[in-house]
């Protein structure tokens, strides 16, 4: 058994560090391949949804949603950490709201959310999950800022939102909440 304590080599770290701000700046450039071949198995766990989006096509499909949403994503790297088995990066994942985000219709608001990405590597270093947390309620509060709220017009579109948000995490994925305690 692995000691839980034990940090890899400098050269790993290192290794792991250019590994994953590669995967971010190919995120940008929508290089999609390249994204991809950071990992032998992709596997994306959004955690304020509790969605698990495994696999070339699921990974695929969940960059063409969030593209669709925000054709202009972008990130701001806050701060990067390492543990023993994962690179952890706090950021700014920026982009205007120009398409439907699952059941959310664009509002063309541009929003600003603060995140927490682990990317988690095994034994043999590969990358094998980014594990992504937000809060979805700023986000959304962002999302409909420009959105009179006065007026009786624009309520359905705000429904639809609260709805479509709702709608995004009604399935919790159980891998990622039938989890047993830690072994401590």
């Amino acid at each position: 058994m692995t000691d839980r304590f034990a940090m890899p080599t400098v050269e790993v770290l290192k290794a792991r560090e250019q590994l994953v701000l590669d995967h971010f700046h190919d995120e940008v450039r929508q290089e999609w391949d390249d994204v991809l071949a950071t990992f032998p198995h992709p596997h994306y766990e959004i955690i304020p949804t509790l969605t698990v989006h495994d696999g070339d096509g699921e990974v695929r499909g969940y960059y063409h949603d969030t593209r669709v949403a925000f054709p202009d994503q972008d990130h701001e790297i806050i701060a990067l950490r390492h543990s023993a088995d994962a690179v952890i990066v706090e950021f700014w994942l920026l982009g205007t709201h120009l398409g439907p985000l699952g059941g959310i219709p664009a509002t063309g608001a541009r929003h600003r959310t603060r995140m927490t990405a682990y990317f988690v590597f095994d034994e043999n270093e590969n990358l094998v999950a980014e594990r992504i947390y937000f809060d979805t309620l700023s986000m959304l509060k962002q999302l409909i800022s420009g959105v009179n709220l006065r007026d009786p017009r624009t309520w359905p579109l705000v429904l639809r939102a609260l709805r479509g948000l709702l709608a995004m995490s009604s399935d919790p994925n159980p891998a990622l909440v039938d989890t047993p305690p830690a072994d401590l």
